[in-house]
């Protein structure tokens, strides 16, 4: 067999394609299989659900550090946009905060929004460690001195009797505040009509006032001495000597009568004068 013979039975053994076949151009592409169309969908569709913090873990954690130095410098509580404002440009100041709040969750302070700005504050459960007590100082009014003056140099005093060297009516509370300041105390009934009770000074009131007993106070030249007496008093004025004890309505409480209960009965005379 020659080559042409060769070349001519090679030739005939080649089907020929159809005169209407088209073949594909080189612009055309196939098209995707319809489930992995489906799958490139879902997997758009999760990745919008993702939450994008910055791209460097380290970066984020940067931002928080920033955010925390912040609130605790800051004088008063700071908003999103003081905060945003501070920190470098396209923070996410939602989600530092966020993730700021659940880190000191379990902390000693929280991180708390009050008013739609945000601060540093002690825990709830921690707040009885920041309770102190305080002893308040209250300035006496001029009545309650002059009542306790009076009450301090004639005791045992009723009322009518403090009335009476006042020139004007105790108001109601006067002598409770004494009471209650601890500087005044019941002292008996006197036998008068009516056993009103008697006030008398107490033994904080020695300590408050330095004496050792209510006839330290001072008398008639030391108040002129002091310059707490016009040196032109009239005629027949004079200062009493006083005592811890004696005098009618002193201890004169009956045997059967509480000093607690006069205690009360003289709150409630109080209370109906006000009615």
């Amino acid at each position: 067999m020659n080559d042409e013979t060769s070349v001519s039975e090679a030739e005939d053994g080649i089907d020929e394609a159809p005169e209407d076949a088209e073949l594909p151009s080189e612009g055309d592409e196939e098209e995707p299989d319809s489930e992995e169309a489906a799958f490139d969908e879902e997997a758009e569709d999760a990745a919008e659900n993702v939450v994008r913090f910055p791209g460097n873990a380290a970066d984020h954690a940067q931002l928080m550090r920033m955010a925390e130095a912040l609130l605790f410098a800051a004088a008063e509580p700071l908003d999103i946009d003081s905060i945003a404002g501070r920190l470098p440009e396209g923070a996410d100041v939602g989600a530092v905060i966020e993730d700021l709040q659940k880190a000191y969750e379990n902390r000693g302070v929280h991180l708390v929004r009050i008013a739609n700005k945000w601060m540093f504050r002690t825990a709830d459960d921690l707040s009885f460690l920041m309770e102190r007590e305080a002893v308040e100082q209250k300035k006496l009014s001029r009545a309650a001195m002059e009542t306790l003056a009076i009450i301090a140099y004639h005791q045992p005093a009723t009322r009518a009797e403090i009335e009476e060297i006042r020139g004007v009516s105790v108001s109601k509370g006067t002598i409770d505040v004494l009471m209650e300041t601890g500087w005044v105390r019941l002292r008996g009934r006197k036998k008068t009509p009516g056993r009103p009770v008697t006030y008398g000074t107490t033994e904080a009131f020695l300590v408050h006032f330095g004496l050792e007993s209510v006839g330290d106070l001072p008398g008639m030249d030391e108040l002129k001495a002091a310059g707490l007496l016009d040196g032109r008093l009239p005629p027949g004025f004079d200062i009493p000597s006083p005592s811890d004890t004696g005098g009618e309505g002193d201890g004169d409480f009956s045997d059967e009568e509480e000093y607690g209960d006069s205690l009360d009965e003289h709150l409630a005379q109080d209370a109906a004068r006000e009615d």
